[in-house]
């Protein structure tokens, strides 16, 4: 602790009220700015004296960042007693109010900050080395959040970049103590992940150190059960991937063989959105009164439905890629068309 008095001219700052009084110890004291001032008695920081700080800055450790209060050039030119960032006097001249705009200048490394002790630029917030930060403490920038080395915070104490929870390393989770990214779940070290302690990645489940469960606790992959070493399952405590099931009977395909089979491959091929051009002479009378203008265009662009693009994909396949399709086991044309919108007779 540091604790010295000296006998010196001493130039400092001072806050004060809108009124010009301050409070020490609930004993209100009025001044006038400018003006000078004296009091006897002997001279303890915190207790006796008329206080003020020789650093700007540290006025606000002891009063609100507030632009109604007033801040003032002050020169103590008596006994003056000071203990770490405080210091109190005997003889106290009020020289000058600081405008506000100034106050933010002497107070801010940075520029155009209207928080205080920035170093950086910027900032509303303060204690800020990074720039265009709202909150507080922050060596990353435009935080709204506090205490951020990363950028585009708005929860705290994070890392990495673009996350809305609180002690994020990773970037751009909503959830909380993630060492990964895009998680909205907590304590996760995967990527994607809803939800919570996940080594994998983009599970809903928790604890899952494979990729894509919605279950819990699986090492394998895309299983919605629990407790799962291998992957594609629905069940719990399997180390084995299931078949599956296909148009409503048991096959003898897994859902890994489906997701590489030719067949899967075509269907993904059907287009969305198809457009198609109706002349005038084929349209409804529904739809001209939808389309009005095709009495001047000749006609009007139709937009397909998704079984309408279905059969025409159909229609344009070679009988070896329809053959492919009616290869899936257990193959039903009736479901098939039930599920898809699709004739293949």
């Amino acid at each position: 602790m540091k604790n010295n008095t000296v006998q010196n001219v001493v130039h400092g700052f001072k806050v004060f009220r809108s009124d010009w009084t301050c409070s020490p110890n609930g004993n209100t004291k009025q001044y006038t700015c400018p003006g000078k001032f004296e009091e006897e008695g002997e001279l303890v920081v915190c207790f006796h004296g008329m206080h003020f700080c020789q650093t700007a800055a540290d006025c606000f450790n002891y009063y609100s960042f507030d632009s109604n209060n007033k801040v003032a050039e002050v020169i103590a030119y008596g006994e003056v007693q000071t203990e770490n960032d405080k210091s109190c006097t005997d003889k106290l001249e009020i020289v000058r109010e600081i405008p506000w705009d100034e106050v933010l200048r002497i107070v801010n490394i940075g520029k155009n900050c209207t928080g205080r002790c920035n170093t950086g630029d910027w900032n509303t917030g303060n204690c800020n080395t990074g720039d265009g930060n709202t909150g507080n403490c922050n060596t990353g920038n435009c935080n709204t959040g506090n205490c951020n080395t990363g950028d585009w915070n708005t929860g705290d104490r994070n890392t990495g970049n673009g996350n809305t929870g609180n002690g994020n390393t990773g970037n751009g989770n909503t959830g909380n103590g993630n060492t990964g990214n895009g998680n909205t779940g907590n304590g996760n070290t995967g990527d994607g992940n809803t939800g919570n302690g996940n080594t994998g990645n983009g599970n809903t489940g928790n604890r899952n150190t494979g990729d894509r469960n919605t279950g819990n606790r699986n090492t394998g992959d895309w299983n919605t059960g629990d407790w799962n070493k291998s992957s594609f399952n629905t069940g719990c405590f399997n180390t084995k991937e299931q078949k599956i099931r296909l148009f409503n009977k048991p096959s003898s395909m897994t859902y890994r063989e489906w997701i590489d089979s030719d067949a899967r491959y075509l269907l993904n091929q059907i287009p969305k959105n198809v457009v198609e051009w109706v002349h005038k002479e084929d349209m409804t009378d529904t739809e001209k009164a939808a389309h009005p203008t095709y009495e001047t265009t000749g006609g009007y662009i139709k937009v397909l439905d998704e079984s309408e693009c279905g059969q025409l994909w159909w229609n344009a396949l070679t009988d070896y890629q329809k053959n492919i399709i009616k290869g899936i086991p257990n193959f039903d044309a009736d479901i098939f068309f039930q599920c898809t919108g699709i004739r293949t007779n």
